[in-house]
């Protein structure tokens, strides 16, 4: 669970340190003082998007650390294994986004990218932002719900990628069905280049060897004649250097025995006559197995002639040519294997009934989930003051196949306006559309494997007895999980296990945003403001009193 949110000049926070505990606790607090914004700050730890708007003004960056128990999340240590990072029974997120927007991460203290930020937190926080009752109208959101509260994930990406080999091999199959004569042009001429570059048969390296050699062969003379004369000069001739270099070495020897001096001179002779013995070999081996081979560099010269000839006809640098048979080659098997299209055509129906058996399995166990998720969200309806009406998941068949299966999912509400289910836009007004949306929120989070939940106001547009019930099914979820809320409502923040106050502050000019946990007296004093507005009355603190001592 999240054990502690540290911020630093993040919007209008400068410094902020806080603490968190298991259970239910709401953050509380006029509009506008900043509730939200440490929902924005942790999401940004969890590898949200971030940009320079989020560094407070006139500052250099805006840091966020986040600090969870990881103790009994076995999925979290395996992620920070498969990753190579530091696992322990804690762990540690921090972002930092500069006043220029650029943006760096570490997990456990060792440097990481936001992608790894976003990944690890899925493991460990579920946000449900303030206008998911507005994404619920999207069909694709619906589905995803749906899936998502059945776990069926895994089988949704198999489906998908079994889709797309469907479509793949069609295609295959319809291009070729329509395009037979100009492939089979196209195969001719392939045919050609590769026969002739197969004759041609040039090695991998064989252009840079043929171009040394070439080179060697054509200057043979020069090449032996230097080498001899070399060999004159340091070892064969009258005026050869290596004897007169032995004579001062084996006088400069005898002479250090009476002037140590002299030993350095000495050492540095006997190493240039080491070095240069050895130069005179490699020069007489050299001399020895060099010779003029007019016949070979015709050969060498033809063979040259001929690569070339092929390099301009292919426009191509000749020692790019192996790579241009390898492509030929490639493409030319492809094209014999297009214009079989009994083959083809027998390749795309295996994928598409491969595609039918996964989308149907999908199907059946999407169809039993929707049927407990429509019980399920529908008694919760009846929770919320909504008793008239029926939850309703509709699966709409798609018999031609999407990506995501053989069927459209379709959230429909019955008896609210009417008897006859209808989609969900079309029947539910905001306030029932955002009990509607909180039911599900709370019946998926149920189904969470994340230990952390978080609420941003998704209680908007509830109010009364119907918010009092909103409070105790938030209570209920924090018996099992760690569940953060930002309200407005008193009935909600009354069934709170803790309570923060969030509120504005005018420092040196400034406006910052703090908060501070509260104690008893001081939650008397919260709730009695969010019943009765800014003057307390006997009967508003009286009220708070009794919500409070209900919990």
């Amino acid at each position: 669970m999240l054990r502690q949110l540290s911020l630093r000049d993040f919007v209008i926070v400068d410094r902020l340190e806080l603490e968190f505990s298991s259970g239910f606790s709401v953050l509380t607090g006029e509009t506008g003082a900043g509730k939200s914004i440490l929902i924005d700050a942790l999401a940004l730890a969890l590898g949200e998007r971030g940009d320079a708007g989020v560094v407070r003004a006139g500052c250099d960056k805006a840091e966020i650390v986040a600090l969870f128990d990881i103790a009994a999340l076995p999925a979290v240590a395996a992620w920070l294994q498969a990753n190579d990072l530091a696992a322990d029974d804690d762990l540690m997120l921090r972002r930092v986004v500069d006043a220029n927007g650029r943006s760096r991460a570490w997990i456990n203290g060792t440097p990481a990218t936001v992608q790894q930020l976003r990944e690890v937190g899925e493991h460990l926080v579920d946000i449900h932002g303030q206008h998911a009752h507005q994404s619920l109208l999207r069909s694709d959101a619906q589905r995803q719900l749906l899936d998502a509260h059945a776990g069926l994930e895994g089988q949704v990406r198999a489906v998908g990628e079994a889709w797309r080999q469907w479509r793949a091999a069609d295609g295959a199959w319809r291009e070729a069905s329509t395009q037979a004569e100009a492939l089979g042009r196209e195969r001719e001429d392939l045919s050609w280049q590769v026969q002739e570059l197969a004759q041609l048969d040039l090695g991998e390296d064989e252009w840079a060897a043929l171009d040394v050699e070439h080179r060697r062969l054509a200057h043979a003379a020069s090449l032996i004649e230097g080498a001899h004369f070399a060999l004159a000069a340091l070892a064969e001739g009258d005026a050869a250097c290596q004897e007169t270099i032995d004579q001062v070495a084996g006088r400069l020897d005898s002479l250090a025995a009476f002037d140590p001096a002299l030993a350095e001179v000495a050492g540095v002779l006997a190493s240039v006559q080491a070095e240069l013995s050895d130069a005179v070999s490699s020069l007489r081996r050299y001399a020895e197995r060099a010779d003029l081979d007019p016949a070979r560099l015709s050969q060498v010269e033809q063979r040259m002639e001929a690569v070339l000839a092929q390099a301009r006809r292919f426009r191509v640098a000749p020692e790019a040519l192996p790579e241009v048979l390898r492509a030929a080659r490639e493409r030319l098997d492809a094209l014999t294997a297009a214009s079989d299209l009994g083959a083809l055509e027998r390749q795309a129906q295996a994928a598409e009934q491969e595609f039918r058996l996964l989308a149907g399995r999908l199907s059946e166990a999407r169809q039993e989930a929707a049927q407990a998720m429509s019980v399920a969200v529908s008694a919760s309806m009846t929770q919320l003051a909504l008793g008239g009406g029926r939850f309703e998941v509709a699966l709409l068949p798609q018999p031609a196949g999407t990506v995501h299966g053989l069927e459209q999912v379709e959230f429909r509400i019955a008896g609210l306006s009417g008897q006859e289910a209808r989609p969900l836009a079309k029947v539910a007004s905001g306030g029932e559309l955002s009990r509607i949306s909180l039911a599900i929120q709370v019946l998926t989070s149920r189904s969470a494997a994340v230990p952390t939940l978080i609420f941003d106001e998704v209680d908007v547009g509830i109010g009364g007895g119907v918010a009092e019930i909103v409070g105790r099914l938030l209570h209920e979820l924090g018996l099992e999980r760690q569940v953060l809320c930002v309200t407005h409502l008193a009935q909600v923040a009354a069934r709170a296990d803790a309570q923060w106050r969030v509120a504005k502050t005018t420092r040196a000019g400034e406006v910052l945003s703090s908060i501070q946990l509260l104690d008893s007296a001081e939650r008397v004093q919260e709730i009695a403001r969010m019943l009765g507005g800014v003057e307390l009355t006997e009967i508003t603190l009286q009220h708070a009193q009794e919500m409070l001592a209900r919990q």
